[in-house]
């Protein structure tokens, strides 16, 4: 009799057990639903494709398949300028809606998308920090560093880097009639200028010709971890837990990126306490207007990652554009020759003001970074309470809006019917308002207004100089034109294989 009570006795509790759970179940069923049904009508307006109104699906597929860039280009080319790619997240391919987004005295903020910008995930640094007050601080620390203004012999440096990329290629490779990937000597360009002008030591992947602790190896394995993370912003904070301290960069790493930044902490370590050296280089400048030990190590690690890779992207893009183009080849070598450029000493490289007196020259370098973006992540920035519109569009408030590179710089009402094409002249036929329109367009590159790129001043001294220092010397040729090199978008371009024969130019 006691032994069947107790049992009635469990089979009621198990079943109340069993209720509550399934009540709980219900309920989070129902709130699942009806959260989802909301958010699917705030941008119902917006068209887009159809599991993007519902589900997170569309934006991971993309990211994690290195196509992101050109399926958000697809999709303003279906459903309009300004279309739905996620429950809460729209993409845009109008120029004039990314500057009154990015305008100084704007109103959106950056979205929790910045946080996968935490190289360090436990540490923000100015691309990751969605704070508007801290944000403005940073810059305002690092503005005159990256100007220029504080550097020593900033030129100098580029132009070291420069003739160390041309030696190479000649003593190395050109005059032996050997192929080389120049997808990896121009980011070995690209890494050593920004280290050298940044703290003065050129990491040396140039003097070495090798990929220094698997640096760009692991670091484009690592890349699609990273960008899941700007689907899933949640993930950066559950990294930056000890619990999951195995599984991110660390400074005691022998290779990769962990290495490099290992180095960055050396030499900022070595800038504080009671021995503390001074340098009049970017991070010394840094420090002189106040950034922190912390701060430097971050803001000096985000420059080498974020200054090379894009800088390297434009150049892989645009000397593969060049190269392939005999009219474009003729028509700068022609600029150079007739400027006295192609007599000058090999020892001698391009002076920053010389290149930007050179129409073709400065033609080809905005071509190329309109033809080939090297920036194209979504960067969403979020509406401002009480919403917002454009061209009679409703932009809910909260909604992240995201940037279409590709789409912005192959419209044809800016650029005109061939604007998939690589035509430099385009830049010299146009005038007075339409040049105006295509040069604050391109300059979409370098972002806008309170959150334009510091780095803008170091890039465009690179670029001025490396297509004239290679194109007045040699003649390339692709060595399998019909599989030119590798590409793939991991938020950033990774680039390998574009194998290239040099030969001395005739003169």
């Amino acid at each position: 009799m006691f032994f069947s009570s107790t049992v009635r006795l469990d089979l009621a509790v198990i079943d109340r057990g069993i209720t509550a759970i399934s009540v709980a179940i219900l309920t989070l069923a129902v709130w699942v639903i009806v959260s989802t049904l909301r958010q699917y009508y705030r941008l119902r307006h917006i068209p887009g494709p159809r599991i993007a109104g519902f589900s997170k699906w569309w934006l991971l597929r993309n990211e994690m398949s290195g196509r992101m860039p050109f399926a958000c280009y697809d999709v303003t080319e279906k459903y309009g300028s300004i279309a739905r790619i996620g429950p809460n997240e729209l993409v845009t391919s109008e120029p004039d809606l990314m500057r009154q987004m990015l305008t100084v005295r704007t109103r959106y903020k950056r979205s929790k998308w910045y946080y996968a910008m935490r190289f360090d995930p436990s540490k923000d640094n100015v691309l990751s920090t969605i704070d508007d007050a801290k944000h403005t601080a940073l810059r305002a620390k690092m503005a005159a560093g990256y100007s220029g203004k504080e550097v020593d012999n900033l030129e100098a440096k580029i132009d070291r880097n420069v003739m160390a990329l041309v030696n190479l290629l000649e003593t190395s490779y050109i005059s032996k009639g050997k192929p080389f990937d120049f997808a990896r000597k121009a980011q070995f360009y690209t890494l050593d200028t920004i280290s050298d002008v940044a703290y003065g030591q050129a990491f040396g992947f140039l003097t070495h010709d090798t990929d220094l602790y698997d640096y760009i190896h692991i670091l484009e394995k690592q890349m699609p971890n990273i960008m899941w993370t700007t689907v899933y912003p949640w993930a950066v904070d559950v990294l930056s837990s000890p619990i999951f301290k195995g599984l991110v960069p660390s400074h005691k790493d022998a290779l990769g990126f962990g290495k490099v930044m290992g180095i960055i902490k050396k030499i900022v370590d070595s800038r504080f306490g009671p021995n503390k050296e001074t340098h009049r280089d970017m991070l010394g400048s840094f420090i002189t207007h106040g950034l922190t030990r912390d701060e430097a190590e971050s803001e000096t690690l985000m420059q080498i990652l974020a200054g090379s890779d894009t800088t390297a992207t434009t150049v892989r893009a645009t000397f593969l554009h060049v190269i392939t183009n005999p009219k474009v080849v003729r028509a700068l070598v022609a600029e150079l020759d007739g400027a006295g450029i192609t007599t000058r000493p090999s020892t001698t490289v391009i002076s920053d003001a010389e290149a930007r007196a050179l129409p073709y020259v400065q033609a080809l370098i905005k071509e190329g970074l309109r033809i080939f973006p090297p920036v194209v992540g979504l960067m969403l920035k979020q509406v401002p309470e009480g919403g917002d519109s454009f061209n009679g569009v409703y932009l809910p408030a909260g909604t992240n809006v995201g940037y279409c590179a590709w789409g912005i710089m192959r419209r044809a009402d800016i650029w005109g019917a061939d604007a998939a094409e690589f035509r430099p002249e385009r830049w010299l036929e146009a005038g007075g308002e339409k040049l105006r329109e295509m040069e604050a367009t391109v300059e979409l590159v370098f972002s806008h207004g309170k959150w334009q790129c510091l780095g803008r001043n170091v890039a465009m001294m690179e670029l001025n100089k490396v297509f004239v220092e290679l194109l007045r010397r040699f003649d390339f040729v692709l060595v399998d034109p019909t599989k030119p090199w590798k590409s793939a978008n991991v938020g950033i371009f990774t680039q390998s294989e574009f194998w290239v024969k040099g030969y001395k130019r005739e003169e």
